[in-house]
């Protein structure tokens, strides 16, 4: 028998910019990275969850919102773990940086009347998301997506930390 390395699984050649350390189809012929796959579970069934507990206590839609978004993620990411194909990596990696988006709006909301939308921070976010997606469409490098990932990250740990030092001195 080849070498998984070798095979092609079910859904034809690798077309992803990325292939991560995990042997391909190595556990079964319908699924690229196994293991990579199978663990987005834990980004897809809890925030479900979440998304239910928020509605039934009555939560503002940014709550389901953000628990939607993650549910996202882990989907995207089950499919390009799956599937290894392009554009399926990119329903994996769009998606992280759309949940980015919401989490930050919903960090600069905390202190704010409660059901009031802050549109001009809507806009902002949008506006950012959607000139990420038309750059990375056009270079098609993950490196800009671990980039501009890395630095949102970044700033939404700065944004957390301010939030905890308003909260804790007012």
């Amino acid at each position: 028998m080849a070498p998984a390395a070798d095979r092609e699984g079910y859904w034809g050649p690798t077309t992803s910019t990325l292939d991560w350390c995990e042997e391909n189809y190595a556990v079964t012929w319908y699924i690229a990275e196994f293991w990579n796959t199978v663990s987005n579970l834990i980004m897809i069934i809890p925030p479900i969850f979440g998304a239910i507990q928020s509605i039934k206590d009555g939560l503002e839609k940014r709550y389901i919102a953000s628990y939607l978004a993650l549910t996202v993620v882990g989907m995207g990411s089950w499919c390009f773990h799956m599937t290894l194909k392009y554009e399926m990596q990119l329903l994996d990696e769009l998606p992280m940086i759309y949940s980015c988006c919401i989490f930050v709006y919903c960090m600069f909301e905390c202190f704010k009347i409660k059901n009031s939308v802050n549109y001009h921070m809507l806009f902002t976010l949008v506006l950012f998301s959607l000139v990420v997606t038309t750059v990375y469409l056009k270079v098609k490098e993950p490196v800009f997506h671990q980039v501009i990932l890395k630095n949102y990250y970044t700033f939404d740990c700065l944004t957390i930390l301010s939030c905890l030092i308003f909260s804790f001195f007012w």
